[in-house]
């Protein structure tokens, strides 16, 4: 089991900046990537983010060049930093972690989320 407890969102003027955290306890290994999603009302929910265990990230097109995902290893928490914030980021941002691993019985393939934790900018 992994548990993911996200915290930082907030209300903000459209221009500032929050930053998210995703504290991650548990079964640590075979964590392959943790990934920030959201999903604003009446909409799908949708990647904002991720990063692998290797540190490689990959960015929705609408946040490239405004938000960064990184990971703290020794904390084990991943964060979100979010800055010229305007309303269509508005809504709940969610972490996930894909565990991905195989065992002499085959592959296996676990998503864990967390809560959420909502993120509203004003106009």
């Amino acid at each position: 089991q992994v548990h993911l407890v996200e915290s930082g969102g907030g209300l903000v003027q459209a221009g500032g900046s929050l930053r998210l955290s995703c504290e991650v306890s548990g079964r640590l290994f075979n964590i392959e990537t943790l990934a920030w999603y959201r999903q604003a009302p009446g909409n799908q929910r949708e990647l904002v983010a991720s990063i692998t265990s290797s540190g490689r990230t990959n960015y929705a097109d609408s946040v490239k060049g405004r938000f960064t995902i990184s990971r703290d290893s020794a904390q084990n928490t991943v964060y979100l930093q979010m800055n010229n914030l305007n309303p269509e980021d508005t809504g709940v941002y969610s972490c996930k972690a894909e565990v991905r691993g195989a065992t002499i019985e085959g592959k296996f393939e676990f998503d864990y989320w967390g809560q959420g934790t909502q993120v509203t900018v004003s106009s």
